[in-house]
């Protein structure tokens, strides 16, 4: 399940209504990675919490150059304090090959009890599974396009492993990989998603099945014009499924079981908020000249020789969009968090105190507006009326209230003991 960048000019093409990035945008994003710096691949979890926070210039502008974040933290002296432990990494490679061995008996055998139950699976030669091997991100996406339609005409059974799959965003094309995606007779194809996290007694952790839930909508997006490309080849309308299959372990053990989860909810809220980024090629545009995040890597290609200095000078000439719950899904939070607090920025507290403070931008013009000594502070859009203020001195009134009628209580009068 990964997503990934590749500026390298590769055989194939992108599906329609995908336009490859042009090559003023490659070259632009190369200067911005530093001479000889390959694009970093992402998770799909990582696209997916971009399409979360898509005011954030800073992380679409990374993102879309292929950037380390991980290293550039580093480097910045704000490392992040997260990431997957190799063990769960190897433990999840070794439960996806059990469930897609034999040709995906037992994964389609799951499909079918979740989403089609009381009919029979395919026998597993009634299962095509066609090779997606190919040059490069930009080929493998036009040879899944083509296995695609070849399985969609033919009118039968095909499981397609880590198919390759075409996403714009902000004005780039990004190649996201899911684990796999069924075709049946009927036409229509379905996201398989396959997490190492275990449902036990039938439930899974809600915030990790909202998480994979993201993701496969991040795939359903994908699959959408190449089915409405596909469709208009063969005639007959394609439909790609807004329910994915989520196959998990059972309790404690390894055996595969599975759900069906909804995604259109997810799949509504990832495309309104891919289509409100800001196009990578205007947030570069805006650079001043010469900005780069290139670290300078000595002779181990592990240590950053460029000052930390110049580097945050470069990561401060974009714009971000901070707020806590990026301390959980990007690697530079830990960085934009240190600056917001220097800066006094009410973000640091939450989307949700943010958006009740209305044109307040600072802690201190939130204590200056609740001050009973500034009768109209400058800060506030509507000056004493403005009901933010309003509310700010009304806690602030109520809390010097409590403050000054709270006194320790006297000892209790002493009571009759029990005889």
């Amino acid at each position: 399940m990964n997503v990934s960048r590749d500026g390298r000019p590769a055989s194939g093409a992108p599906p329609a209504g995908r336009p490859a990035a042009t090559p003023s945008l490659r070259r632009r994003l190369t200067e911005l990675r530093g001479p000889g710096v390959r694009p970093r691949s992402l998770d799909a979890r990582a696209l997916a919490a971009l399409a979360a926070n898509p005011g954030c210039r800073r992380r679409a502008l990374l993102d879309g150059a292929g950037i380390d974040k991980a290293a550039l933290a580093q480097a910045l002296g704000s490392p992040a304090a997260y990431g997957q432990s190799q063990f769960a990494i190897v433990r999840g490679h070794a439960f996806e090959a059990r469930v897609t061995s034999d040709g995906g008996t037992e994964l389609l055998r799951l499909l079918h009890e979740r989403l089609a139950p009381g009919t029979p699976p395919p026998a597993p030669d009634e299962v095509a599974t066609p090779d997606l091997s190919a040059a490069g991100p930009e080929g493998r996406t036009a040879r899944t396009a083509l296995a695609l339609r070849e399985a969609t005409a033919a009118g039968g059974w095909a499981l397609l492993q880590h198919p390759m799959l075409a996403v714009e965003v902000a004005g780039s094309p990004a190649y996201v990989e899911p684990d796999a995606v069924v075709v049946r007779p009927d036409g229509s194809w379905t996201v398989v998603e396959i997490k190492s996290f275990p449902m036990i007694d039938g439930a899974a952790d809600a915030a990790k099945v909202g998480a994979a839930a993201r993701q496969a909508a991040v795939y359903v997006l994908a699959l959408e014009p190449v089915a409405a490309q596909v469709g208009a080849y063969i005639g007959r309308e394609v439909t790609v499924r807004d329910r994915v299959l989520l196959v998990c372990p059972k309790d404690f053990s390894n055996l595969p079981t599975a759900a069906a989860v909804d995604v259109r909810k997810q799949l509504a809220t990832t495309r309104r908020q891919l289509t409100r980024l800001t196009r990578v090629e205007d947030i570069a545009g805006a650079l001043p000249e010469g900005t780069t995040f290139d670290l300078r890597l000595g002779d181990d290609g592990k240590t950053a020789t460029r000052p930390p200095e110049e580097l945050a000078e470069a990561v401060e000439a974009v714009g971000a969009a901070y707020a806590p719950e990026c301390l959980a899904a990007c690697e530079l939070a830990f960085h934009c968090r240190k600056r917001s607090r220097e800066e006094g920025a009410v973000e640091a507290l939450g989307r949700g105190v943010r958006g009740e403070l209305g044109g307040l931008r600072t802690v201190a013009e939130v204590l200056a507006a609740a001050g009973p000594d500034a009768p109209e502070p400058p800060v506030a859009p509507g000056g004493p009326d403005d009901p933010a203020v309003v509310a700010l001195r009304r806690a602030a009134a109520l809390r010097a209230e409590a403050l000054a009628r709270a006194a320790v209580p006297g000892p209790r009068a002493e009571e009759p003991g029990c005889h």
